[in-house]
């Protein structure tokens, strides 16, 4: 008689957000918090989409604002815009704590790997290595989105050259 051992599933979880209407997604593993949007400090000299930083609990965090890094329409913020902070790796800078600006979180997806469609081929002009693929839910489509890759290792070599947070009042 033979015993049949069933694999265990495996599934990766990825907290859900919104932005401009369409839903994406970041690793779950890789998210720190969750806060309220707040006013931040300007960065002179940095690209249009790096809004500022905050001192986090005596770390620089730079904050990133999605909406404008893609391209898509600036809106104010809302008493439901929230930033994620999350833990960024790159070849260049090792591990880094960045934050983006969402328009809201929704939910945290189990999603086996399997389920996770490759990213569109949208052809040599569009910029698509931010994207680790697509998931195909039962309410919507989620663009999940590789935080690892959100900047390159130049731009994150500026933004780790930003003052120690203690230099911050």
């Amino acid at each position: 008689m033979s015993i049949d051992t069933q694999s265990e599933i495996q599934f990766e979880q990825f907290l859900t957000f919104e932005l401009a209407g369409d839903a994406y997604g970041v690793e779950i593993l890789k998210v720190q918090e969750i806060r309220g949007w707040e006013a931040v400090r300007k960065i002179p000299n940095t690209p249009e989409y790096v809004k500022g930083a905050l001192n986090l609990r005596g770390s620089i965090v730079p904050i990133i604002d999605l909406r404008v890094r893609f391209h898509m329409e600036r809106v104010e913020y809302t008493p439901v815009t929230v930033v994620i902070v999350m833990s960024v790796q790159t070849e260049s800078t090792g591990s880094t704590v960045m934050g983006i600006v969402a328009d809201a979180v929704s939910d945290v997806l189990d999603i086996k790997p399997g389920d996770i469609k490759t990213s569109p081929n949208l052809g040599a002009k569009i910029d698509t290595r931010y994207i680790r693929g697509m998931y195909v839910g039962k309410k919507n489509m989620v663009m999940l989105l590789d935080v690892d890759k959100l900047l390159n290792p130049d731009e994150f070599a500026q933004i780790a050259e930003l003052p120690a947070a203690t230099d911050w009042k």
